[in-house]
């Protein structure tokens, strides 16, 4: 069996990001910028925040995702499941 050769972290084969980079928050200053973006993503599939603010964004959702996980896992838990 052949390896394949495979493009690495969304990249292309000339070494190009796929998904399209733009600073979110220029764009939403812009009044069509959301509309914009939310074409870019039905079109492309994604969009990829490069602004300062990105990090802290990403950081909250990894917060969320964990938290969801500690909620599930009490209800996991429970004696009187919701369903039986």
């Amino acid at each position: 069996m052949s390896e394949r050769h495979k493009p690495h972290n969304g990249r292309d084969s000339t070494g190009n990001f796929r998904v399209k980079q733009v600073d979110l928050d220029d764009v939403e200053t812009d009044p069509d910028g959301t509309d914009i973006v939310r074409d870019d993503v039905r079109t492309g599939g994604a969009v990829a925040d490069t602004g300062a603010l990105a990090g802290e964004r990403a950081a909250e959702i990894g917060d969320a995702i964990q938290e969801d996980r500690e909620n599930v896992k009490k209800f996991a838990k429970r004696d009187n499941p919701i369903w039986r």
